[in-house]
């Protein structure tokens, strides 16, 4: 059963899931662009792509979510754990759906992005600008919902592993409960 099924819910979902640990939980998630909206052929998306940082252990082991995030319709489309690396920008890029590898890209003035998206459609912009506003704004949304992501917090995720399970799951909740809000009833 597909996400386009109408016979599916989010809440069958959940009952199936909520069993499950965390590692297992992450195992049984369907992929991705599965949680997406369908764009139509003609749309060029725009994308807004940001990280932020996190600790995993102990505060001296920094890591950074990258996170891509449709515009219109504020689902995260892919991300990626790890430090604040070219490699791992490309890593972003290489997660980011077909759909969307035509789209218009806003991010901040972070190095790695130009030498990863194709210089046509990369627009490196300031926050004053606006921008950029909605992936900002999704940021806070993830440290106030996971306190593993919060900047001053006693609350470390032990292994990489676990933070990127951890993560892995909010974005599919958001995903799929962000829909109906933005108006599509029926995924």
């Amino acid at each position: 059963m597909t996400y386009s099924d109408p016979e599916y819910s989010v809440q069958e979902e959940r009952y199936i899931i909520i069993g499950l640990s965390g590692e297992n939980r992450a195992d049984t998630l369907p992929p991705r662009e599965m949680t997406l909206q369908p764009m139509a052929p003609e749309e060029i998306p725009v994308l807004e792509m940001d990280e932020l940082w996190s600790f995993v252990f102990h505060n001296k082991n920094k890591v950074w979510v990258w996170i891509a995030m449709n515009r219109a319709t504020r689902e995260i489309v892919a991300d990626a754990c790890g430090d604040h690396s070219e490699d791992i920008c490309r890593i972003l890029w290489n997660r980011v759906p077909s759909d969307y590898k035509k789209a218009i890209v806003f991010s901040d003035y972070w190095n790695a992005y130009p030498s990863v998206i194709p210089h046509e459609q990369y627009y490196p912009v300031g926050k004053e600008t606006g921008e950029t506003a909605h992936i900002e704004r999704w940021n806070n949304t993830l440290r106030q919902h996971l306190a593993r992501f919060v900047r001053k917090t006693l609350s470390f995720s032990k292994c990489i592993k676990m933070h990127e399970i951890c993560l892995q799951l909010f974005l599919h909740r958001y995903n799929i409960e962000s829909l109906p809000s933005v108006g599509y009833d029926s995924i």
